[in-house]
């Protein structure tokens, strides 16, 4: 049966968001709160890095749902996706039968195929019709096969599944979906198409300093506009992978742990492993252009 949006207007969610730790822009707030309002899955696709999965953990926070998270990763199947049976559960207690006595074999069948041997997994978690509507957080589906994503489209498509020796189990509440990716590979039409779609990019400058300063407690205002504006400048280098907003973060609360109260070039380039993560970037970028990096954002 379909829920109530628990928020009456974008203004309201956003708010809720921000209190959650999150710096929205406008697009993402209101595709946030169409997916509420009209019970569809939201599809979030952008670099790694960007806050992609965080707005699935704020949502669940702000809605005050429970979060389940699938994490994907390449061969994953239904069994660790939906659900299996407790085997050496189930052959123990078989067993406690035999050696009870004479064995009512249909009895023993029932009672270990029954809910108490049944081990739930995040998707089967999100639409138990007895347990509370969570926000279901699918992250990164591009590092899972095609199987697994023709599977989820049927999943998706009605919220229910047929488990042979239970019956059928349908979510009683549809659960917030938040499918993210990366874009290691096109995820097929037919699953986007049943989605609301949002690109997350990198913040601009100011969105970015408000992250700092709400992520890093303590940080000072001078220090997350320079660290920004660094990390900003790195962005529009030909970089193999270019820092994201969480290397961002920890960057700020790296140079804090170090006593830094602003940027000076032996700190920065002595951190610099926070921010890259690939032999190849560290290598290109030189001391002489580090100074002038610092130089540029002042």
């Amino acid at each position: 049966m379909p829920t109530e949006n628990p928020f009456g207007s974008i203004e309201a969610l956003e708010a809720a968001v921000e209190q959650a730790g999150y710096v929205p822009d406008r697009a993402l707030s209101t595709v946030l709160y169409l997916a509420l309002a009209l019970e569809h899955p939201l599809f979030l696709e952008g670099e790694p890095g960007v806050g992609k999965t965080e707005v699935a953990k704020v949502l669940a926070q702000a809605t005050g749902r429970p979060l389940e998270r699938l994490q994907c990763y390449e061969g994953l199947d239904v069994a660790h996706a939906l659900y299996e049976w407790d085997y050496p559960r189930q052959l123990l207690e078989i067993r406690l039968a035999e050696a009870s006595g004479p064995v009512d074999r249909p009895a023993v069948n029932r009672q270990v195929f029954s809910p108490a041997f049944l081990i739930r997994r995040p998707l089967l978690r999100a639409i138990d019709p007895e347990g509370p509507a969570p926000v279901l957080l699918i992250d990164e589906i591009d590092r899972s096969d095609e199987e697994f994503e023709a599977f989820l489209l049927e999943l998706l498509s009605d919220f229910q599944v047929t488990i042979p020796e239970l019956g059928t189990l349908r979510a009683r509440e549809r659960p917030v979906v938040v499918i993210t990716s990366n874009r290691t590979r096109e995820i097929h039409d037919a699953l986007k198409r049943r989605c609301l779609y949002h690109w997350i990019d990198y913040p601009d400058a100011e969105r970015e300093r408000q992250i700092l300063l709400r992520k890093v407690p303590g940080v000072t205002e001078g220090l997350a506009r320079q660290a920004v504006a660094f990390v900003q400048r790195l962005r529009q280098m030909d970089l193999y992978k270019l820092p994201g907003v969480a290397e961002t973060i920890n960057w700020a609360a790296a140079l804090q742990a170090l006593g830094q109260r602003e940027l000076d070039p032996g700190t920065v380039e002595a951190s610099l492993g926070v921010l890259l993560k690939y032999r190849d970037d560290l290598q290109g970028l030189d001391r002489e252009q580090v100074r002038q990096i610092l130089a540029e954002v002042g």
